[in-house]
């Protein structure tokens, strides 16, 4: 028998135009996001230098209503995978604010609190605390960060979760003598710590098992206090 023509044609040509048509929408759109973020940045950034600059920086933090030194700026930094402590590219600066799907300030202001619930999944915080040193290193083949400035990066990133962990040690760290800076693998060693170590009885401390020696010095110095 001889086949009926088939009506597939017509159907597939009108589902094509409909997915055409959503592409070109969906492409306009996500211009027009762009055009808009793009926007927000220039009017942060340093016309000179082409980068929001840490001047531009303390007025995006202004218009966010957020100090500069809030643990959620640095997050911010995190999210756009920027690369200088203080300032943001284009390029940087488009990459987090389309993750963020945030096109105004008023819609990056309300991603904030959703950027901090992601950085604290234990999948994304281990990435974020080992960006946090390396944000801090200012100079070029800088390995190892000042004491000072650990501390207050210490309390900063983990002070919210092992309060009593980071007291004890940023007072160890700035009382003791033998170590002037911290290199990322003493940094990584403190979070491993915090994570791992009940305290403050430091019942499972094992310096047998490969720990930074700034820490077992850390331990030692807690349990000669503890008597």
């Amino acid at each position: 028998m001889p086949r009926t023509s088939s009506k597939k044609g017509p159907t597939n040509s009108a589902a094509s135009s409909t997915v055409d048509l959503f592409r070109a929408a969906s492409g306009k759109a996500a211009s027009k996001e762009l055009e808009r973020i793009d926007q927000l940045f220039h009017s942060y950034a340093n016309s000179a230098s082409g980068m929001i600059d840490p001047e531009g920086i303390e007025t995006l933090c202004s218009d966010l209503e957020v100090d500069h030194t809030d643990v959620r700026i640095l997050m911010l930094a995190w999210k756009m995978r920027a690369e200088k402590q203080g300032y943001f590219t284009l390029d940087e600066w488009r990459r987090g604010l389309k993750a963020l799907r945030a096109d105004t300030i008023l819609k990056l202001k309300k991603a904030l609190p959703e950027l901090e619930k992601e950085v604290r999944r234990t999948s994304n915080f281990v990435d974020f605390y080992s960006y946090a040193f390396k944000y801090c290193l200012t100079e070029e083949k800088q390995k190892s960060i000042d004491i000072e400035s650990i501390s207050v990066l210490l309390d900063l990133v983990l002070g919210l979760h092992f309060r009593p962990q980071v007291d004890a040690l940023v007072q160890y760290l700035k009382t003791q003598i033998d170590y002037k800076v911290i290199n990322m693998d003493q940094w990584m060693g403190f979070y491993r710590f915090c994570n791992e170590i009940s305290f403050p009885d430091l019942s499972n401390y094992d310096s047998d098992l490969a720990w930074p020696l700034v820490l077992d010095n850390f331990v030692d110095w807690m349990r000669d206090k503890q008597g």
